[in-house]
């Protein structure tokens, strides 16, 4: 797809879905498109951190980080979600001089079989229930330090007899400063509309999301250290409008809270947009990722029992001409989703030798 054809689809897309910049988070479409692509990203806590790392999976959520070094990488992803849940994506990446690198990737959540009965309880059969996502994209640097990318996503959903269809872009900002090692990006993700509604002219919102990210690597230390601030669109995640206000009681404030727990409470609020990440990067064939989850270790822990709800850990090896990454993320005491990740470069796949084009991990 010709780059400039690609930015002005992008352009048209944002200035036709203004109103997803305010939507709740409830009440959502293709919530799917939200959830990690591969097992580092589910291990750094569920959402991708810039770095200069050949590292496609990553690239796929900030498309500013595509560039000529992931032409011919594939990526092949699988997880294991909860109960019969699962969903994967399929991916690979190719470099046009001149227009810049492309990305195509296919993603798929498998909701699994269910008994279909009448209104009298008889089972007459059995449904499946699924969702995809085709997605292209682009990316392309401005200058050493400074690029750009975009994504356009074609999305539908058949969930029984119910089918929706829609279309989002993402748009990304990414900066790399080899000398001090650190990287920061700025995405907007899932940005458009539903095409075909579920039910006829009650469109819903798509998963939007604000996100800014930073890593650096230490100078004399095999670390990496990240931060993500995601949801940045909606400061208070907790409040649902709909919802009946209490009645105040002496020394309360209008929200119900007394002035001494304001302060916990914007602090609440505030860390329930970041998410924290470590790397251990011994070598180029072996890592260790982990990560924390503030916003969903409140919303899901059990308070007799908090356990490690929100954390997150995996490891990434590079075996010949593979690399094999897993991530397992713990959302609650029912159980954590197992998430594997394979990559390897087709022409080195198949022309031989060990896979030479990149580090594991690293800048």
């Amino acid at each position: 797809m010709n780059p400039v054809l690609f930015s002005r689809l992008t352009v048209i897309l944002l200035l036709f879905s203004p109103q997803l910049l305010w939507a709740q988070q409830s009440g959502r479409v293709f919530e799917f498109l939200s959830l990690p692509t591969s097992a580092r990203i589910t291990a750094m806590g569920g959402y991708a951190v810039p770095s200069a790392d050949t590292d496609l999976e990553t690239a796929l959520v900030f498309p500013s980080l595509l560039r000529p070094e992931l032409s011919n990488l594939i990526s092949l992803n699988f997880a294991d979600y909860f109960a019969d849940i699962q969903y994967g994506t399929v991916a690979i990446g190719r470099h046009f001089e001149g227009l810049g690198t492309f990305s195509a990737s296919l993603q798929y959540i498998d909701y699994g079989r269910f008994v279909e009965a009448d209104e009298t309880g008889r089972i007459i059969g059995e449904f499946t229930a699924g969702e995809t996502g085709f997605m292209v994209g682009w990316g392309r640097a401005l200058s050493e330090r400074l690029s750009i990318g975009s994504n356009i996503k074609f999305i539908h959903s058949a969930l029984f007899q119910a089918t929706s269809a829609g279309i989002a872009v993402d748009v990304s900002l990414s900066y790399f400063n080899p000398e001090s090692r650190f990287a920061a990006g700025i995405l907007a993700r899932n940005f458009g509309r539903q095409i075909i509604h579920f039910r006829e002219n009650n469109p819903e919102p798509l998963p939007f999301d604000l996100i800014i990210g930073v890593s650096r690597k230490l100078q004399r230390a095999p670390l990496r250290f990240s931060l993500v601030l995601h949801n940045l669109h909606q400061f208070d995640l907790t409040y649902d409008p709909q919802l009946p206000q209490p009645e105040l009681q002496p020394g309360q404030t209008p929200d119900g809270q007394s002035a001494g727990e304001r302060v916990s409470a914007f602090a609440d609020k505030l860390l329930r947009h970041v998410v924290v990440g470590a790397e251990f990067l011994p070598s180029a064939n072996f890592s260790l990722h982990f990560g924390y989850n503030y916003r969903r270790r409140q919303e899901m822990q059990v308070e007799s029992r908090v356990s490690t709800v929100g954390f997150s850990w995996g490891f990434g090896v590079r075996i010949y001409r593979f690399r094999f990454s897993y991530g397992r993320a713990t959302y609650h005491l029912a159980g954590a989703t197992n998430h594997f990740t394979i990559t390897t470069k087709l022409d080195e796949l198949f022309g031989g030798g060990p896979l030479r084009s990149s580090k594991l991990w690293h800048p």
